[in-house]
């Protein structure tokens, strides 16, 4: 199992900008770090129940169609590189004016269901670096459990350092987006390689 490409991929999707992210720190800037914290759990558990949803689909999918599996690499592959153009493109405007209701732990956990980023990154690190390796019960927990806490991990940052950040990202915006894009070309690479 392509461990380090795994891990690469999951930093990169769970720390670069994205709905989880940007929510996570606009209500950092409004509303204050402690405030925010219930938004952030409410991240992770969703996720966390969408990477599970995720596996068992997948696993269902490969059992039942085992020729599937070369084509989900394929999309998984197609879907990274893709990923990666966005983020080398992308101009960071990300700022929403959704109100306080939304800064919730319910909100962080239904957002994960509605999120094309999350339910994406769900389906194709779980197709192509999880299941054709294991596909035991308890290998599909831990390896949600992991990939969670990993996003979870990436939201909380985002709350943690507010606009400090985003001060950041503003200024070094472009060299970041390159880091992440060619990050995310070789765990895409890693893919096919294997």
């Amino acid at each position: 199992m392509p461990v380090v490409s795994m891990l690469i991929y999951a930093f990169v999707a769970s720390f670069t900008p994205g709905p989880n992210n940007i929510m996570s720190l606009m209500f950092a800037n409004q509303y204050g770090f402690k405030r925010t914290v219930r938004f952030c759990l409410g991240v992770g558990t969703g996720f966390f129940a969408l990477l599970l949803i995720s596996s068992y689909f997948n696993l269902l999918l490969k059992n039942y169609i085992p020729k599937i599996e070369f084509f989900m690499a394929i999309v998984g592959t197609a879907y990274m590189l893709y990923l990666a153009f966005i983020i080398i493109r992308s101009k960071g405007d990300s700022e929403d004016s959704s109100g306080g209701k939304y800064n919730s732990f319910v909100a962080g956990a239904f957002l994960q269901f509605v999120n094309p980023k999350a339910v994406l990154y769900a389906l194709t690190v779980v197709s192509t670096f999880v299941l054709p390796y294991h596909i035991n019960h308890s290998s599909l927990l831990f390896y949600s459990v992991i990939l969670a806490v990993i996003g979870f991990l990436g939201t909380l940052s985002w709350s943690i350092f507010g606009s400090l950040f985003k001060k950041f990202l503003a200024k070094y915006r472009s060299q970041f987006n390159i880091v992440m894009a060619l990050l995310l070309v070789y765990s895409a690479v890693s893919i096919l390689v294997r």
